[in-house]
């Protein structure tokens, strides 16, 4: 449990708030890159840490992100023209490149130098892993580029979705880095339903409620559920939480030593604030061998209930508090644990259902829950540090090659000594974490 003031400091984002001023110090996803797929094609509105933004890709090619709000009479620069290397208002032409600076005043004598003296909000952007990246802190504090693994790999190895949830960002991380609702919630009832879930027969569902253990690093924390499977052993999935809103977690489908299907050996989320009670969820996969076939991206899509049949043309789910989720109490029965159709789509409702901003002083925490209790830490002494000048943790390089591992281990095998190669294969780290 934390206070109510503790839980204010975490949940909002705007700027000036510790929160907010913690997050602008990260490079933040914002766009998917084939939103803005063409020079000079239509602008696209962003909302990001609880400011409004327009992104647009100029004729050559860079990438803006303004203040969507033309600082001349305030009109929406999503109406704008993008033309020759600008984005110009419709209202009297005021153009502004990606920079910010006003490059022309239809309304102004040629003779004016009112341009050269104006600009607008703009925020640097960079792109990679087939994501648009902006970075919205002071520059003098620039981290380096996010090169996660998934973002470094080629196209045909990596698959990258996102969709908005009603809720804040902190209900969303939160849900994604528990470890012990994954074998309740996403559970399927029989092993024949044709509903996605983790089948009734799998070491997740078969095991018992996991011992959670956390080691802090320099990047965040590693963590591991642990769950005994009896005489065969413990199965064992390890994470990685990256400072402010990564993880980075094994996939359903790849065990140590096991030969398997090709592809999705790991997996993770990114929980970007839109603003307080807004998130944006973003969800990749990485194969480290084959690459994915067309026919397994719509499969897992489908899957997790982020298929278009799920999906609204603004990324948010038809799945919403609007329709109740769209439980089905028949299905609920016999099928699946929840009754609600999709991964994602049981991850939305659990979430939303909340509130939009949940009041953590009310709640009663237990042992599972270990790894949102370090990530309230880490995140309340982060926004400290940076309220006092320091440099939060996980703004380097040291998340690069990052990987998750699960596996059946025998009684007694410590999984840091087990799994240690699979999680640092560059060996970035040493055996000197403590728990």
């Amino acid at each position: 449990m934390i206070s109510q003031a503790e839980n204010v400091t975490l949940t909002q984002v705007g700027a000036g708030t510790p929160m907010g001023e913690l997050m602008r110090r990260y490079w933040m996803p914002a766009l998917l890159s084939w939103e803005l797929a063409e020079p000079d094609g239509e602008p696209v509105r962003v909302k990001l840490l609880g400011e409004e933004l327009v992104a647009f890709r100029d004729t050559d090619g860079r990438i803006g992100l303004l203040d969507e709000f033309c600082p001349h009479r305030l009109v929406s620069l999503w109406l704008g023209r993008n033309e020759d290397c600008g984005l110009r208002c419709v209202y009297h032409g005021w153009k502004f490149d990606v920079d910010g600076q006003c490059v022309d005043m239809m309304n102004e004598p040629e003779d004016s130098d009112f341009p050269s003296k104006m600009t607008t909000t703009s925020y640097p952007t960079i792109e990679l892993g087939g994501v648009i990246w902006a970075y919205m802190g002071p520059k003098e504090h620039m981290p380096p580029p996010p090169k996660f693994e998934w973002a470094a790999v080629p196209a045909t190895h990596r698959h990258v979705t996102k969709n908005i949830q009603e809720c804040n960002w902190l209900q969303a991380l939160e849900g994604g880095i528990d470890s012990a609702h994954a074998t309740i919630l996403h559970r399927t009832l029989r092993v024949d339903t044709p509903h996605a879930g983790l089948r009734v027969d799998s070491p997740h569902v078969q095991g018992k409620p996991p011992e959670l253990e956390v080691d802090i690093t320099d990047y965040g924390y590693r963590y591991a559920g642990i769950r005994s499977l009896g005489d065969e052993g413990n199965h064992v999935r390890a994470y990685h939480f990256v400072m402010p809103f990564h993880q980075i977690r094994a996939s359903q489908r790849g065990y140590r030593g096991q030969a398997g299907p090709v592809g999705f050996l790991a997996s993770g989320h990114m929980w970007v604030p839109m603003d307080d009670h807004n998130v944006m969820v973003w969800n990749w996969d990485l194969s480290y061998d084959e690459p994915i076939e067309e026919q397994e991206r719509v499969d897992m899509d489908r899957g997790y209930g982020r298929g278009p049949e799920h999906m609204l043309t603004d990324f948010r789910t038809r799945v919403n508090r609007d329709n109740n989720w769209m439980i089905n109490r028949s299905v609920q029965k016999t099928e699946t644990f929840s009754g609600i159709d999709g991964v994602n789509a049981q991850d939305v409702a659990v979430q939303e259902s909340m509130g939009h901003i949940v009041d953590r002083s009310r709640e009663n925490l237990s042992r599972t829950d270990m790894a949102i209790i370090y990530a309230r830490r880490q995140l309340l002494q982060a926004a400290r540090s940076v309220a006092e000048g320091g440099t939060p943790p996980g703004v380097g390089d040291n998340y690069y090659m990052l990987r998750p591992s699960q596996a059946i281990l025998p009684v007694g095998v410590d999984w840091r000594d087990a799994l240690w190669d699979d999680l640092y294969p560059d060996g970035s780290q040493s055996r000197n974490g403590t728990k």
